[in-house]
């Protein structure tokens, strides 16, 4: 019995490594992609900034929620005018729903209006598994010394109604506010929501 027990435990040991999660208070996962240009981005490179992670599915209806009243865009254009790096990232893998080509990024990018620093690509998984990423959308936000301060959902309304945007409670942009005033982030987790990823595997 003490054998099997151990057996187990080692089990969830290992299987807890392999699928590591992130941890509010801890060192955000590091992260390298390659945005619509061909240029790669490390979230080490905006250390001394605030970040935010955006994962995106452009043909999930709860990204069109978000995007279609102007609601992502308005908060991506409130971040990086007070200098926050707004990073979204694509982690439908080829020939899965929600990929995309660069020039097609690209396109949706102009055409919705949308204003983050850079798309970021990341067919593989990789970056996604390693923020434990399960939802399109699945907001994270990173502190100027790269502390994770929030991850879960947009906001406080899991639906895919546009009517639902106004009036809700938005975690992101009470997480970026707070930590412009220096405050303690009010809600640094909640339940994501949204399209399952489409992950390679």
């Amino acid at each position: 019995m003490k054998k099997l027990f151990l057996t187990l435990v080692t089990a969830l040991v290992v299987a807890g490594t392999a699928h590591a999660q992130p941890v509010i208070g801890q060192p955000a996962p590091e992260l390298t992609a390659t945005d619509t240009k061909g240029v790669s981005h490390s979230l080490s490179d905006f250390r001394g900034k605030t970040v935010v992670l955006e994962w995106t599915n452009h043909d999930c209806p709860y990204v069109k929620k978000h995007y279609d009243t102007g609601n992502m865009q308005a908060l991506q254009r409130e971040a990086t005018a007070e200098g926050v790096v707004w990073l979204t990232i694509i982690s439908s893998a080829p020939g899965k729903q929600g990929y995309v080509t660069a020039e097609e990024a690209d396109a949706l990018t102009a055409e919705r209006d949308a204003a983050p620093t850079a798309v970021l690509f990341d067919p593989e998984g990789t970056a996604g598994k390693a923020y434990g990423a399960r939802t399109t959308p699945h907001m994270f936000v990173i502190d100027p010394e790269g502390t994770l301060v929030y991850m879960g959902g947009i906001d406080d309304r899991p639906t895919a109604s546009k009517e639902d945007v106004e009036g809700a409670r938005n975690y992101v942009r009470e997480a970026l506010t707070a930590l412009r005033s220096g405050q303690d982030v009010p809600q640094s987790t909640s339940r994501p929501y949204g399209c399952s990823i489409k992950y390679k595997s």
